[in-house]
C-alpha cells in the first residue's frame, strides 16, 4: 500500500511530499481509526480547481456553446459518474486507505473514489505550487467526456423521444439489451440493441451502457424517419 510509485506513474506526476498523496487517498474511516488527516479538506479545494479548469477549457475550446450549454457540459464532465470513471481508469481503489468499518461495508465505493479524484487534484496543486500540473491531469481525463457532452448538449433524450414516437397511439413494448462488451475495464465499448414489440429495431455502441442505449435509440429514430 505504501509504495505509491505505480500510482504516481498513472498520474504522470512525481510527488515531492508523498504524504500529500497518502492524505488524498485516506478516507475518514481510516483517518479516525489511525488519528491521521482524511482527504476531506483536499477534496474541498480540488472540487474548486476542477470546476475552474473545466470551465476555462470549455470557454477556450468550445466557443460555439452558450453559457447555459457550457454549464450543462461541465456538469456532465465533473459529475460523480465521470469522476468514478477516472478513478477506475487509474486503479485508485488499489491505493485507498479505508478503515475496518468501511472495508467490511458492502456499500458501493463510487462516491469515495470520486472524492479521491478531487483530493488528488488538490494534492498535485499544493505539492507542485503550479496549477499547470493539475490542469494537465484534469484535461487529460475529462476531455473525452466534454467532447461527448458538447455534441449532445441540448438534444432531447433519444430514448424518451423514441418512446413518445412509438407510443403516440398507445402502449408499445420497448426494451434495451446490452449484447456485447469489448475492451479492458478502463476503456470498455458497449453495444446495445433496442427491441420493439419483440423485434430488433436498431443497435448502437458507446463508452457506457447508457450511451450505447442512447445511440441505439437515436439510430432507431433515424430508421423510423
Amino acid at each position: 500500500m505504501d509504495n505509491l510509485t505505480k500510482l504516481e506513474e498513472e498520474l504522470g506526476y512525481k510527488f515531492k511530499n508523498i504524504n500529500l498523496l497518502k492524505t488524498a487517498l485516506t478516507h475518514t474511516s481510516y483517518a479516525y481509526e489511525n488519528n491521521v488527516k482524511s482527504y476531506e479538506r483536499l477534496e474541498f479545494l480540488g472540487d474548486s480547481i476542477l470546476e475552474f479548469i473545466c470551465s476555462e477549457f470549455l470557454f477556450e475550446n468550445y466557443k460555439g456553446l452558450s453559457e447555459g450549454e457550457m454549464t450543462k457540459v461541465r456538469a456532465y464532465a465533473v459529475c460523480e459518474d465521470s469522476l468514478f470513471s477516472i478513478a477506475k481508469k487509474h486503479n485508485f481503489s488499489d491505493f485507498l486507505y479505508l478503515g475496518k468499518s468501511e472495508i467490511g461495508s458492502k456499500d458501493d465505493k463510487k462516491a469515495i473514489l470520486a472524492d479521491t479524484v478531487e483530493a488528488i487534484i488538490a494534492a498535485i496543486y499544493i505539492d507542485s505550487g503550479d496549477i499547470a500540473y493539475s490542469k494537465k491531469f484534469i484535461i487529460d481525463n475529462i476531455k473525452d467526456a466534454v467532447e461527448y457532452s458538447s455534441k449532445h448538449v441540448g438534444e432531447k433524450d433519444y430514448k424518451s423521444a423514441l418512446q413518445e414516437k412509438l407510443q403516440v397511439n398507445g402502449d408499445i413494448s420497448i426494451k434495451y439489451n446490452i449484447i456485447s462488451e469489448k475492451g479492458p475495464d478502463h476503456d470498455k465499448l458497449f453495444t446495445a440493441e433496442v427491441i420493439v414489440e419483440g423485434k430488433k429495431l436498431a443497435e448502437g455502441t458507446g463508452r457506457s451502457k447508457k450511451h450505447a442505449e442512447m445511440e441505439a435509440a437515436r439510430l432507431a429514430l433515424e430508421i423510423l424517419g
